[in-house]
């Protein structure tokens, strides 16, 4: 029997020690492969370094760089308990643009501060995101506890520090740790040099979490991603983002409201009976009708929401601001529309949360607008809680990504 995934991001300030905490997880969990370790202690010596587990991501990185294949080590680690998958998130602009297109299907995030330096800028911005993409699952490490001799007093400080910052997010962690990655204090095993600590592990905390409800028990929801003319007959090829779908069944294609019945599951090399959330497949219809990229495919009875503007919250990162009803590109799953941001209903500071104006009139480089966006055309959209894959989009200018967003 597999065991269960669970999909987990690491964000905090730069330098806060993140890339060495998921070399610490790899290394205590015996996820690393075969020779890496020993390769690692070899350069580190040469360099006249002791091991620093940050090069176990950089060495890593660097194979993936050079497009060469690896265990996927670089990406999970396992514990007794499940598996996981680490999303990574790297420097700021590339985290958030990560995050809105693919690590929003992390169910777990854990927080990273280094208690020397305190909560910062970025740390908040991090957390924002975390909240905005709805991880409730949430571990905060303090790191580098040994720069303050495992000093109880100074973890109480910025523990105190980031609760009531969280507060204001309405996130609850459900675990404060005190770390050194480096040196795997309260990693994997609990540390004798922090004895006042009588808390959960890393790994314990992490553990004791529970994997989200599949999508699969949720409406069916099939972005077309293409249609290919295969021995004669249209076929409608995407990645189903939630529910399930047989052949027989009656769907409706929207935004068309086109009801049609599923003729036949192409799957490669096999005869398919069911398909599910998350696997790409092809279908064809019981008749012919006009259908393209962008169109969506629901069970007849349960329908998405078509509609050409909607309530958002969105992430603004280009260097160029963004004026109320300044025509913009929408890349929403398959979908793609000219649009406005209709209305900014509140602009705030991405790293102090602080309400800069109501009904603003632009936004700026890494601000947050509360918008409403209307769109040239009808778009097939969902509540990002409910199915991710059709509530977080991307806005472009010039084909860049300057924007991310998720429907509310």
């Amino acid at each position: 029997m597999e065991k269960e995934n669970m999909n987990l991001v690491i964000v905090g300030h730069i330098d806060h020690g993140k890339s060495t905490l998921i070399g610490r997880l790899l290394f205590d969990t015996n996820s690393l492969p075969d020779g890496k370790i020993q390769e690692l202690k070899k350069t580190c010596k040469e360099l006249g370094h002791n091991l620093e587990f940050a090069f176990v991501m950089d060495s890593l990185q660097e194979e993936v760089e050079q497009g060469m294949t690896i265990d996927t080590a670089q990406t999970f680690f396992k514990t007794s308990k499940r598996d996981y998958t680490i999303i990574d998130a790297p420097g700021h602009k590339e985290f958030v643009k990560n995050m809105i297109t693919g690590a929003s299907q992390a169910e777990t995030a854990i927080l990273i501060i280094d208690v020397n330096e305190g909560v910062k800028e970025q740390t908040k911005r991090h957390a924002y995101i975390l909240s905005m993409l709805g991880i409730k699952q949430l571990i905060v490490v303090l790191n580098k506890m040994d720069l303050v001799d495992y000093n109880e007093k100074k973890f109480n400080e910025v523990k105190t520090i980031i609760s009531n910052f969280l507060d204001s997010l309405k996130i609850k962690p459900l675990y404060f740790i005190p770390i050194v990655a480096k040196d795997g204090d309260n990693v994997a095993k609990a540390s004798n040099k922090m004895k006042w600590y009588s808390g959960k592990t890393l790994l314990q905390g992490l553990d004791s979490f529970h994997v989200a409800e599949s999508l699969t028990n949720r409406s069916l929801r099939l972005p077309v991603q293409d249609v290919y003319e295969i021995d004669g007959k249209p076929v409608l090829v995407g990645n189903i983002e939630s529910g399930k779908l047989k052949p027989g069944e009656e769907v409706m294609i929207l935004p068309s409201n086109k009801a049609v019945k599923i003729n036949s599951i192409e799957s490669f090399l096999t005869d398919k009976k069911e398909a599910e959330a998350g696997e790409s497949i092809g279908i064809t219809l019981n008749q012919f009708i006009f259908v393209k990229r962008g169109d969506v495919i629901c069970k007849k009875d349960d329908l998405a929401v078509v509609a050409d503007r909607f309530s958002a919250n969105i992430l603004w990162m280009s260097n160029n601001k963004i004026s109320v009803n300044e025509k913009i590109i929408l890349k929403l799953a398959t979908q793609k529309t000219e649009c406005i941001i209709e209305k900014i209903k509140q602009k705030i500071d991405s790293s102090s949360l602080e309400l800069l104006e109501e009904n603003a009139k632009e936004l700026k480089e890494m601000e947050i607008g509360k918008v409403i966006i209307k769109t040239l055309k009808p778009v097939v959209i969902e509540k990002f809680n409910d199915v991710p894959g059709l509530g977080r989009f991307v806005l472009t200018q010039n084909s860049e990504i300057c924007a991310g967003g998720i429907i509310v």
